[in-house]
């Protein structure tokens, strides 16, 4: 089991930063990859960045060169560092904690409680 807590969100002007933080308990060792999503009003939920165990990064084309991920491995912490926020980032934003146990061989996707976040004017 991995339990996800999320913060960081709030209100911020368009062309502002925001960053969030996701951490990580319980079998923290199981995770391979990590995610960051959001959803919008009226739309689908939407990837927007990832990292995996060899930090490997991709974004959405949405974000890319706007939106930072990263990770702390010791405080089991990933990161999402936004700038130049426009309008239509505003969502709530989830982060997801992708796990392996190879013995015996489960998959598992653990997700936090979202956080919102506002970008206006």
């Amino acid at each position: 089991q991995v339990q996800l807590v999320e913060s960081g969100g709030g209100l911020v002007q368009p062309g502002g930063s925001l960053k969030l933080s996701c951490a990580a308990s319980g079998n923290i060792y199981s995770i391979w990859a990590w995610g960051w999503y959001r959803q919008a009003p009226g739309r689908q939920r939407e990837l927007v960045a990832h990292i995996d165990n060899g930090e490997l990064t991709t974004y959405s084309g949405s974000v890319k060169g706007r939106f930072t991920i990263s990770k702390d491995n010791a405080k089991n912490t990933v990161f999402l560092q936004m700038n130049s926020l426009k309008p239509e980032d505003t969502a709530v934003y989830y982060c997801n904690a992708e796990s392996v146990v190879t013995e015996p061989h489960v998959e598992a996707d653990y997700w936090g409680q979202g956080t919102q976040v506002t970008v206006a004017s």
